[in-house]
């Protein structure tokens, strides 16, 4: 059981269930991401950190950074969030398919970030 594993397995099992939905969808969008814990949740780094997310009592947390939130903000209105993040209850169906548009936005984002960086354009 890796750190990621363990850190889901510490949520009552609806929890467990929206927690693998979500890594689910962000490992199949962004393969290449490596899954690792920082700042105590998981998080997907592919060159950068790309995304993390967390369980709380209510919601589930998602950290697709200031940017990520910007770009879908329209989308996002629906949720409570701040700069940074969004909460997606926990009584309610995760948004999938936005949260695999966040995900691709931020893999397009990091990319341009990196080749920028080496000076590539």
């Amino acid at each position: 059981m890796n750190e990621v594993d363990q850190y889901i397995a510490g949520f009552p099992k609806e929890t467990q269930t929206l927690l693998e939905q979500l890594r689910s969808a962000i490992k199949k969008t962004a393969p290449k991401a490596v899954e690792t814990i920082k700042y105590a949740m998981p998080t997907y780094v592919l060159g950068r950190n790309l995304v993390h997310f967390a369980g709380y009592k209510n919601h589930i947390g998602f950290y697709p950074v200031p940017s990520g939130i910007e770009e879908f903000r329209k989308e996002l209105s629906v949720y409570r969030g701040g700069k940074g993040s969004v909460r997606f209850p926990l009584d309610k169906p995760l948004p999938i398919d936005l949260i695999i548009k966040i995900v691709n936005f931020r893999i397009r984002e990091n990319s341009e970030n990196t080749n920028n960086k080496s000076g590539k354009r």
